[in-house]
Formats: C-alpha cells, sequence, structure tokens
C-alpha cells in the first residue's frame, strides 16, 4: 500500500510509533525513524531487522522540539531518499498531575513536544512534499482530545491543540497536494499502559463496549490507510481509534 513511499514516524521506537514503523516497511514503505536517545533508536533498528534484513530502515535522534535540528535531519533524509512522502508526527509525552500541584515547567514541557515538535516536523516536511509534488501529514492525537480528562490538563489540552492544527494544515495545504490527518487512540496496550495499576485497568476495559483494549497494530493500521492512496479524498479527519469507549 506505500510501496516506494519515504515516511518519518517520530516517537518510533516503542508502542504506538513502533507498530507503524513496521506497518509501513511491511506495505513496502523506506521508513526513517526518529527517537529521543541513540541507545533507543538502535535498539528499535536492532528489532525491525532481526523481523526482516531487508527492511529499509533508518533512525535519527534529533531534538524535534528545536526547529533547525529538525531542519538538518529532514535534509539529510531528502537528500538521501530524494524526497519525504509521509510525516507521522508521533512522538508526545503525558501526565496526570492534578491541577493544584501541575509545574509549569512540567506543562512547558508537555506543550514543547506534543505541540510545537508537531508544528516543526509539519513546517519543514511540508516544503519538502511541496517541491516533490505532495504527501501526508499524519499526527497523533488522543481520545482525551474529544472527553478531556479528570486530571493531567495539559495532555487533553495539547491533543486539543493538535486536532486544531490538522484541520487547519489540510486547508491550507490541500492546494499543494499534501493531505493532513490525525488517529485518535483509545486504551491501546503499550507499556505506558502495562505500567498502569489493576485496578486502575478494569474500569477503563469496561468502559470500552468491544470488550477489550486496543493493540498497536489497530492504531497502526488506521495510519497505514490514511497514508495510502485508499484517502486520497481524506483530509483534515480526525480519526478514532478507541472502541467506542470514554476515558
Amino acid at each position: 500500500m506505500l510501496q516506494g513511499k519515504v515516511a518519518i514516524v517520530t516517537g518510533g521506537t516503542r508502542g504506538i510509533g513502533f507498530a507503524v514503523v513496521k506497518k509501513f516497511l511491511d506495505n513496502g514503505a523506506k521508513v526513517v525513524l526518529f527517537g529521543t536517545k541513540e541507545e533507543s533508536v538502535q535498539s528499535a533498528l536492532i528489532k525491525l531487522k532481526q523481523a526482516n534484513p531487508g527492511y529499509d530502515v533508518m533512525g535519527m535522534h534529533p531534538d524535534i522540539t528545536d526547529m533547525n535540528e529538525v531542519a538538518k535531519a529532514f535534509e539529510e533524509i531528502q537528500k538521501r531518499y530524494g524526497k519525504i512522502d509521509i510525516v507521522v508526527n508521533n512522538a508526545g509525552i503525558s501526565a496526570r498531575d492534578s491541577l493544584y500541584s501541575y509545574k509549569e515547567e512540567d506543562f512547558v514541557k508537555i506543550m514543547n513536544l506534543n505541540i510545537k515538535a508537531v508544528f516543526n516536523c509539519s513546517k519543514v516536511g511540508a516544503s519538502y512534499m511541496k517541491q516533490n509534488g505532495g504527501g501526508v501529514i499524519l499526527n497523533t492525537s488522543s481520545m482525551v482530545s474529544i472527553y478531556g480528562q479528570a486530571a493531567g490538563c495539559g495532555y487533553p489540552a495539547s491533543k486539543f491543540a493538535v486536532n486544531g492544527l490538522t484541520k487547519s494544515l489540510a486547508r491550507e495545504l490541500g492546494r499543494d497536494k499534501i493531505r493532513v490527518n490525525a488517529v485518535a487512540p483509545g486504551v491501546i496496550h503499550t507499556d505506558m499502559v502495562d505500567s498502569l495499576p489493576e485496578e486502575m485497568i478494569k474500569p477503563l476495559i469496561a468502559s470500552i463496549p468491544i470488550g477489550r483494549m486496543g493493540e498497536p497494530e489497530d492504531v497502526a493500521n488506521a495510519f497505514l490507510f490514511l497514508a495510502s492512496d485508499m484517502a486520497s479524498f481524506i483530509t483534515g479527519a480526525i480519526l478514532s481509534v478507541d472502541g467506542a469507549g470514554m476515558c
């Protein structure tokens, strides 16, 4: 479905991001995964090469909250592959601190990675896509961008902003044949969820009509569809992948 496409996936070393990287590779894309540290990037690359030595994948670890580092990384990728077709803005962090104990620096940290980095990668990526005749920008949102959450207001606020960027950029970049969409996962079986106590997980699962948590591959399938030509007339959409559950 993505044969010959060149994709960048931020936050691609684990969880949903790693599943997206593997799904894209399995569908013929050449993928550059971004991580925060060289060790985590190399670990992810080893896992992928063990799964399939034929994968065309490389890894980088720029600070995506820094526009200059993003520009340098994307320039290197453009020079290596000659184009950038897909950018998946998946990197993000969350918190569940009460407003009364929320530290300003923690709020700013979430905004920098969850919003500023999306802006940076979208801006630089779009400039190459325009030169190359079009492309796809995909963002990871969240079910809490729709419902909010009872604590940790920075995370849902950042995902509301991601939705706003998605819809606005879809309108602005459509004339350049660049589609922009987002995927809003619900409760997904990742390391972060595994670290939660059982008394917290059980009510979450009980709220999902389908009766189970989602798997990273469920979300990766949504990204694959939106990245492919099957979604050629879809832009500005926020696709919920949550089993109709509410946090």
